[in-house]
Parts: C-alpha cells; sequence; structure tokens
C-alpha cells in the first residue's frame, strides 16, 4: 500500500515545480533603474516614519513627565 503512495508523492511533487517554474515564466521584474527608484522610495518612508514616530514618542514622554510633576 505504501508504494502506490510513492509514486503519486512525486507526481505531485514535480507537478508543483512545473507549476512553479510556469509562473516565474509570467513574472515582469523591474528593471535596475526601477528598482532603485523604489528602494529609494521605501528608505524615504521608512526614515520619515522613523522620526514621526521619534517625536511622537518625545512628545508624549514630555507629556507624562509633566502630568506626574503636576500630580506627584
Amino acid at each position: 500500500m505504501a508504494k502506490t503512495k510513492e509514486p503519486q508523492q512525486q507526481n505531485a511533487v514535480t507537478r508543483y515545480f512545473k507549476e512553479v517554474r510556469s509562473e516565474m515564466s509570467k513574472v515582469v521584474w523591474p528593471s535596475r533603474e526601477q528598482a532603485n527608484n523604489l528602494t529609494l522610495i521605501v528608505l524615504a518612508v521608512m526614515v520619515a516614519m522613523g522620526l514621526f514616530l521619534g517625536l511622537l514618542d518625545l512628545l508624549f514622554g514630555e507629556m507624562i513627565q509633566l502630568l506626574l510633576t503636576a500630580v506627584g
């Protein structure tokens, strides 16, 4: 009984890789220039968000300090 399942599994694995290869041939890869531009955009957004969140953290930290000194 185990011998009958082995060829089916092998066929399933082979079929899977054939389908992957077929799908990968349909992929449109970006050019080097597009990849560089998109990378720069991602880096710029990351820096901007880091600064924004850092400023929010600083602001809320100062607000908590003021609140604690006013209560305590």
